[in-house]
């Protein structure tokens, strides 16, 4: 009777065990799922708020710029109606054109696309373990959800040419 006793108490000890392993698995696959699809939001929040941060920057330079053209003109006529212009012109500092919104703007760009790469790099990351958790043994014998998490990285089409010709010919030129 107590060999019957062990091996009924192994069995169910192996059963709770199986079903354990089952809702622990699935609940990871579930969590990793959800947890691309609040990636997917934080995607879209971060390129949203890259562009808008850019172009409210941008605007601010080129109002910048366009006040300045504008006024330089005036300045300069203003400077030179009245005699001894070119003692004036020597003696008085010029108006300097601040290019440091342009540094701004710049620093802004690689700020904000670093934060967007950052964004879509841990998506991947999601996706990738899930996959290993899905192909994985034990893991793959429980899980029944196995669809995959569908995602296209962002990017140029120029990079989508050299992914998929495999040739990266791409001279730098600044013009």
């Amino acid at each position: 009777m107590t060999a019957s006793l062990i091996i009924i108490l192994s069995c169910l000890a192996i059963v709770i065990i199986l079903i354990s392993m089952y809702f622990s698995y699935n609940n990871k696959e579930i969590a990793l799922r959800k947890e691309s699809e609040a990636q997917r939001g934080k995607i879209e929040t971060v390129r949203d708020r890259m562009f808008q941060i850019i172009r409210e920057q941008a605007n601010v330079s080129n109002e910048y710029r366009e006040a300045f053209e504008k006024i330089y003109p005036e300045i300069i006529a203003g400077r030179y109606q009245q005699g001894g212009e070119l003692m004036k012109w020597i003696q008085e500092a010029n108006p300097q054109f601040d290019t440091s919104l342009y540094q701004t703007v710049s620093n802004s760009i690689d700020v904000q696309r670093t934060a967007f790469t950052s964004t879509q790099n841990r998506m991947l990351d999601i996706i990738n373990q899930r996959a290993t958790l899905i192909e994985s043994y034990p893991s793959r014998w429980f899980i029944k959800n196995k669809s995959a998490i569908e995602y296209t990285p962002i990017s140029t089409s120029a990079t989508k040419q050299v992914m998929a010709t495999g040739v990266d010919d791409y001279t730098f030129s600044f013009k």
